[in-house]
C-alpha cells in the first residue's frame, strides 16, 4: 500500500489566541494464495484480518497537517497567549507531523466499537526530533463536543484546539511522539454514548489506541525508543491513571505516568457533591456520569426522572456529548448553568461561596439528593470523610463501604483507589481548584503511600504550595505569576478579579504548569535510566 504524499497546510495557520480560546488507517491489503506442483497441492489459508481490540482501520493513518518548526514558532509567537505558552514550554525544537488514526476498541459494556486518535510525530533536523523517540500516551480533559478531534488541533473551530496546542508545544515540539485518543463516543466513533469515568473501559480504550498507533509507526517515520509515559489532565488525569492500571494488570511496560488534576477518587468527589461541595461544572459532569454509569451497570436509575427535575429528565441520557455548544444548551434550557440543587436544598452548601450551585431551575431533585445524603450517612466510605482528615486521606481501605444508591455504587466501582503503581508517578494540581477538588489527589496519593508505594516513586505537586523547594518550584512560581497577571488585567473590584481567577483556574491557568511539571518528571526518569 502506497503512503500518501505529505501535504503542506492549505489554509493559513491560526493565531494562538483563537486556539487557546476554544475551551479536544490495516486496510484490505492482505492476500492469500495457494499453489501446486509435482502433483502435490499445498494450500495456504489467507491471513486472518486483525479486527479485534487495538486493530487499525486504515494504515497508514491520514496526514492532517505538517508544520515545520519555523511555522510552529511563528504560530506561537503571533500573540500574547502564544508567547506566554512559549515561556512555559520553551522554544520548539521540532516541527510536528499530525496523523489521524482510527482504531477498534470496546464500549462501556464491552461491546465492540471504534474510536479515533491523533498521532503527533516530531520532525526536523534537531537531534531531539530524529532517531528513536520516547512515546507519550495523552488523555484529554472533559469536553461536551461530540465532534472532538485532537488531530485537528490547528483548526480554530475545533474543540480540541486549546488543549491540543499546549500538548503540541509541551511534548511533540520537544521530541516526544504523542498518541492522543479522542475516546469512544467522540468524533467518528460508532459508540452512541461516551463511557465517561468508566475506569475499566477508559483504560482499555487508551491501551487500544496505543496498540493501534504502534502498528502504524513504521509507515509514518515514528521511531519508538521503547520508553512510554502516560499523562493527561482533568478527566484525562483519571484516564491516564486508569490506563497505567490497565497496562500494569496486563503486563505491559510503562516507564512512568503523570495523572494531572485527576478525579481519581471519584467516590470521594461524588459524596462531596451530595454533602454540599459541588464542583464548578457539575451540571455537565453529573449527566455525563449518569449516562456512562447507567450503560455500565444499568442500576443508576429506573428512569431519568428519578434523578433529574422534569424539565430536564427527558432526553438527558442522550444529551451529552453533543454537536450543540454547551452555551446553547444552557440558553435552550436543556441544562442549567450552575443550579445543581434546589435553593433550599437539604443538605445545603458547606460554605456560602458554594451557594451558586443552589437555585431556581435546578437539575437534581431534592428527593434524589435526600436518598444520596441518607445513604452517605448510613453507608459511609472511610476514605471520603468531609471535612477530610489525616486518617481518611491515608486509609488503606477507603472503599470499604456498601452504598445502596446506584450512583454511589457506580462511583465506588470506578474509584481508582484500588491498586498501587509499581512504576514512578507524579500527581499535580492546585489546592484551590474549584472543578476537581484537590482532596482527590491527596486521598489517592495517601492511599498509595499507605499501601506501601515508596516515597521516592510518588511525587505530588500542589501548585499553590509556594513554600516548597524542589524540581517543580518553577512551575509553582509560573502558576502564581499567571494568576497575578490575570487578576491585574481584570477590571473591577477585588471580588471581580477573584472570580476571574476562579473561572480560569482549572481550564486555563493550571494545565500548562502541571504539564510542564510532568515533562520535567519524565525527563528526570529518562535521565535516571527509567
Amino acid at each position: 500500500m502506497n503512503k500518501p504524499q505529505r501535504q503542506q497546510p492549505s489554509t493559513p495557520l491560526p493565531r494562538l489566541a483563537a486556539l487557546a480560546g476554544v475551551t479536544l488507517l490495516l486496510a484490505a491489503c492482505g492476500g492469500g494464495g495457494g499453489g501446486g506442483g509435482g502433483g502435490i497441492g499445498v494450500g495456504f489459508p489467507p491471513p486472518v484480518a486483525d479486527t479485534g481490540r487495538g486493530s487499525v482501520v486504515t494504515n497508514p493513518p491520514e496526514q492532517v497537517t505538517r508544520l515545520s518548526v519555523d511555522q510552529f514558532k511563528t504560530l506561537l509567537g503571533a500573540d500574547d497567549k502564544g508567547r506566554a505558552l512559549l515561556q512555559v514550554a520553551g522554544t520548539p525544537k521540532c516541527g510536528i507531523d499530525t496523523r489521524y488514526l482510527e482504531y477498534r476498541t470496546v464500549g462501556g459494556k464491552g461491546e465492540a466499537t471504534t474510536a479515533t486518535a491523533a498521532i503527533m510525530v516530531p520532525a526536523g533536523t534537531d537531534v531531539a526530533c530524529n532517531g528513536a523517540r520516547p512515546v507519550v500516551l495523552y488523555a484529554h480533559g472533559t469536553n461536551t463536543a461530540r465532534d472532538y478531534n485532537f488531530a485537528k488541533w490547528t483548526d480554530i473551530n475545533q474543540a480540541a484546539a486549546g488543549e491540543g496546542v499546549v500538548v503540541a508545544a509541551m511534548l511533540a515540539a520537544q521530541g516526544y511522539i504523542v498518541v492522543a485518543p479522542n475516546y469512544a463516543g467522540y468524533d467518528k466513533s460508532t459508540l452512541p454514548y461516551h463511557p465517561y469515568l468508566n475506569g475499566d473501559q477508559q483504560g482499555k480504550d487508551m491501551v487500544d489506541a496505543l496498540t493501534a498507533a504502534r502498528k502504524t509507526f513504521s509507515n509514518i517515520d515514528a521511531n519508538d525508543a521503547g520508553s512510554l509515559f502516560i499523562t493527561g489532565y482533568s478527566q484525562g488525569g483519571y484516564v491516564a491513571m486508569a490506563a497505567h492500571r490497565e497496562m500494569q494488570a496486563t503486563g505491559k511496560a510503562v516507564t512512568a505516568s503523570a495523572p494531572l488534576s485527576a478525579p481519581s477518587a471519584i467516590s470521594l468527589l461524588t459524596d462531596y457533591t451530595f454533602l454540599g461541595w459541588p464542583a464548578l461544572g457539575s451540571t455537565i459532569f453529573v449527566p455525563l456520569l449518569s449516562t456512562s454509569w447507567q450503560q455500565q451497570f444499568g442500576n443508576v436509575y429506573n428512569a431519568t426522572s428519578d434523578v433529574y427535575e422534569a424539565q430536564y429528565a427527558t432526553g438527558i441520557d442522550t444529551l451529552l456529548p453533543s454537536l450543540t455548544p454547551t452555551s446553547t444548551l444552557f440558553a435552550q434550557g436543556k441544562l442549567p448553568q450552575l443550579a445543581l440543587f434546589p435553593a433550599n436544598a437539604t443538605p445545603g452548601p458547606v460554605s456560602p461561596d458554594l451557594s451558586i450551585f443552589y437555585g431556581a431551575n435546578n437539575l437534581i431533585r431534592q428527593s434524589y439528593l435526600t436518598q444520596a445524603a441518607t445513604d452517605i450517612q448510613s453507608n459511609a466510605c472511610p476514605g471520603n470523610a468531609l471535612p477530610p482528615t489525616a486518617a481518611s486521606l491515608s486509609s488503606t481501605t477507603p472503599l470499604n463501604c456498601s452504598p445502596s444508591v446506584g450512583f454511589r455504587k457506580a462511583a465506588l466501582a470506578n474509584d481508582l483507589r484500588n491498586w498501587v503503581p509499581t512504576r514512578p508517578m507524579l500527581m499535580c494540581g492546585g489546592a484551590n481548584d474549584p472543578t476537581v477538588n484537590f482532596a482527590s489527589t491527596r486521598a489517592t496519593a495517601g492511599y498509595f503511600r499507605a499501601k506501601g508505594m515508596p516515597a521516592a516513586a510518588l511525587s505530588v505537586v500542589d501548585l499553590e504550595d509556594s513554600a516548597a523547594t524542589d524540581a517543580y518550584s518553577a512551575a509553582r512560581a509560573g502558576f502564581a505569576q499567571a494568576k497575578g497577571t490575570l487578576a491585574q488585567s481584570t477590571a473591577g473590584s477585588d471580588a471581580d478579579k477573584a472570580r476571574a481567577v476562579t473561572a480560569a483556574y482549572h481550564g486555563t491557568l493550571a494545565p500548562p504548569f502541571c504539564l510542564a511539571a510532568a515533562r520535567g518528571f519524565f525527563q528526570g526518569v529518562l535521565a535516571a535510566g527509567g
